[in-house]
């Protein structure tokens, strides 16, 4: 017996295309999911039991029962350069226009580990984020802003418990507790060997601060987030929507065995564990996405770590357009696509969001289009309706579908993941950079035989570009700072450094908890690259060209 469906299709959709042919044979989402015509209750009937509603397990529909109609989600720019205090300019800027937490663009030196006066240094200083090198560049940093007043973000990986030492040796030198501070650290350091680069110790060591951190914040800093996981970067290198999902929460099941393991209960670390993901353009198959990633990670920890606490089911994560889309040419269609990523991420059920300045493919954002961007955001909270009903896309028998087929996929991605032995042992083989690999060859191979159109690249050119002004960070900087090193080497209590350095070097050489060591070191005016040499020096470096 034929279906409604079926009869439909035969009656009168198929008239209809042998008259006049559709747009291409095959029509798939940008992850490969094929896409029907038409969905509906036929091969995806929706009842209660399959949607439960927002707030209740596994959380699809969104963490709390009412979402945005509470809180809106953060609206957090992410900003960095030149130097401390350019940077400071503006994040007050971004304060006054109405942005509601702060997050910090880093610089590759500081990335990495290394001083802004060491040779490798060299022509890199606040190009692409702030410089810190000691906590004076991070008291500049936050110079006039209450820190517990404001919650921060930090893009920090290979050095992050050294960004957070001096986040927390600054907020104690403003009066303010740790245990008032709030915000997240990205620590995620996993993904930097899979897809970005910014490593310095080998994963092994690296894993020791990780967890070191996840302790030491679970008893001093109740507010914080210890880790950020991250999908974006890996979506970024070229990973489909699947691939994002199942190496993130492969990354996330590593670290979770990591601190259980170093000792830690799944209660007590994993209501702060946050995550990052990207919103690219196909904007439907970015909401059943996020969507996807709540239901499978309540399931995750409530299934395999038998997490207690609700807390530790809920996923909670930030958002930022994706600044691969992003386009030299016609940079002002940026601004479209920037959009509708952000609608996907808001649709999606984000908790906070940074959406890309349209200039981001020529340079660092200009001041105008940085606040065209935050402007965006708030259309979207304030004149689109759309905050004000939660999970407005839930029921829809395509987002449902996707939903499931998005989750299935990552599934499948987690359990070869397994089977390899695990996050770590499937990156020393390879595995998921192979795959990330294969998926961005055939996104560029689609976009070079016009398969995939990019407007405004390979389709619908400007034959007369106009020009378009960008952010220009001169030398100054790079001098600016190795002057302030070269007196705050002058000024500090040399004893105190040594001492604080060999204390690090120590602890390093054990087994106790490194933070607060380093939060000392912070205290003491020693530097960023002063404390990442006694790091290598007891724990080595990692050498990418041993690991596959």
């Amino acid at each position: 017996m034929t279906s409604k469906k079926e009869q439909w299709e035969q009656n009168i959709l198929k008239p209809l295309t042998d008259k006049f042919s559709e747009r291409k044979n095959d029509f798939v989402t940008d992850s490969g999911l094929p896409i029907d015509t038409v969905y509906s209750e036929e091969e995806n009937p929706i009842d209660d039991a399959r949607l439960p509603l927002p707030g209740e397990y596994p959380f699809t529909r969104g963490i709390q029962p009412n979402m945005y109609r509470g809180r809106l989600w953060t609206m957090r720019q992410y900003s960095g350069y030149s130097t401390p205090e350019a940077t400071n300019e503006r994040f007050k800027y971004l304060l006054e226009n109405g942005q509601t937490g702060l997050s910090i663009a880093f610089d590759l030196p500081t990335q990495i580990g290394y001083d802004s006066d060491d040779s490798l240094a060299k022509g890199e200083v606040g190009k692409v984020g702030v410089p810190i090198c000691s906590i004076l560049d991070m008291q500049e940093l936050f110079n006039g802003i209450p820190m517990d007043q404001v919650s921060t973000s930090m893009t920090i990986n290979a050095t992050a418990s050294i960004m957070l030492a001096m986040y927390i040796a600054t907020a104690k030198s403003q009066g303010i507790s740790p245990s008032e501070i709030s915000g997240t650290i990205q620590n995620d350091i996993l993904k930097e060997y899979i897809a970005r680069g910014t490593y310095s110790f080998p994963p092994k060591e690296s894993m020791r601060l990780v967890v070191d951190s996840f302790t030491y914040c679970s008893q001093f800093l109740p507010k914080w987030n210890t880790i950020s996981i991250s999908g974006y970067h890996m979506r970024e290198a070229g990973a489909s929507a699947t691939q994002e999902l199942g190496f993130t929460f492969a990354n996330a099941i590593e670290y979770i065995n990591q601190a259980i393991n170093s000792g830690l209960k799944i209660d007590d670390f994993a209501p702060r564990i946050s995550f990052f993901f990207v919103a690219q353009n196909n904007l439907l198959e970015e909401v059943a996405k996020f969507r996807a990633a709540r239901k499978l990670w309540a399931q995750i920890m409530k299934d395999r770590f038998k997490a207690k606490d609700e807390r530790s089911l809920k996923l909670r994560f930030h958002t930022q357009t994706a600044g691969v889309s992003l386009t030299a040419q016609q940079p002002d269609n940026n601004v479209v696509r920037c959009t509708i990523q952000a609608l996907s991420a808001i649709l999606g059920g984000t908790q906070s969001l940074h959406v890309n300045s349209k200039d981001e493919a020529l340079g660092l954002p200009t001041e105008d289009a940085v606040q065209l961007s935050l402007r965006t955001q708030q259309i979207i909270a304030h004149e689109s309706g759309i905050a004000d009903v939660v999970d407005p896309l839930g029921g829809s028998y395509y987002i449902e579908t996707l939903t499931q087929e998005i989750e299935q996929g990552a599934f499948e991605y987690i359990q070869k993941i397994d089977s390899i032995g695990g996050a770590v042992a499937a990156i020393e083989t390879g595995f998921q950079a192979n795959e990330i690999g294969e998926s961005a060859y055939k996104h560029q191979t689609e976009v070079e035989n016009k398969d995939r159109i990019v407007v405004g690249v390979n389709e619908f050119n400007d034959p007369n570009p106009s020009r378009v002004d960008t952010t220009v960070i001169d030398s100054s900087a790079e001098a600016s700072q190795t002057l302030k090193l070269q007196k705050l080497r002058t000024n500090r209590n040399k004893s105190n450094v040594t001492q604080s350095l060999n204390k690090l070097k120590q602890t390093a050489q054990g087994t106790d908890n490194l933070i607060p060591v380093i939060i000392e070191c912070a205290e003491n005016f020693c530097t960023t690259g002063e404390i990442s040499s006694v790091l290598r020096e007891v724990f080595g470096e990692y050498d990418s060209n041993n690991a596959f």
